[in-house]
């Protein structure tokens, strides 16, 4: 299994104090989190088992609920929302650097992205 998956759930486990704050703020916002969270892990465990182009795919949506996530802590932030984050940051950070390395990989693998060198004159 992929580093980020184990990341994910360290981060799913580090955000669940996170989410009970939020929810005493918005449970609109918890609940994004929660879904956003629970999102990277699934799409982490499925592109695990693709094969092809398939893997990015699901790999590209883990990285975008990641950055909802950091939007969501973001705007608690903006808000003025007292709620103590910085672990869940901690390894958010960590995850997207992971999700971001999965996708650019997967995209220098990919036969059609790979430059050719160029030829000279």
């Amino acid at each position: 299994m992929l580093v980020a998956y184990d990341v994910a759930l360290e981060l799913v486990r580090a955000l669940r104090p996170v989410v009970a704050q939020l929810r005493s703020y918005s449970p609109d916002a918890a609940d994004q989190v929660e879904r956003a969270a629970s999102s990277i892990v699934l799409n982490l465990a499925e592109g695990d088992r693709r094969h092809g182009r398939d893997p990015q795919r699901f790999w590209a949506i883990a990285h975008g609920s990641a950055g909802e996530i950091r939007g969501a802590l973001d705007l608690a932030d903006a808000w003025g929302w007292q709620i103590d984050s910085g672990r869940a940051r901690v390894l958010l950070d960590r995850e997207l650097g992971l999700l971001w390395g999965l996708t650019r990989r997967s995209r220098s693998r990919d036969p059609a992205s790979v430059s050719r060198p160029r030829q000279p004159r």
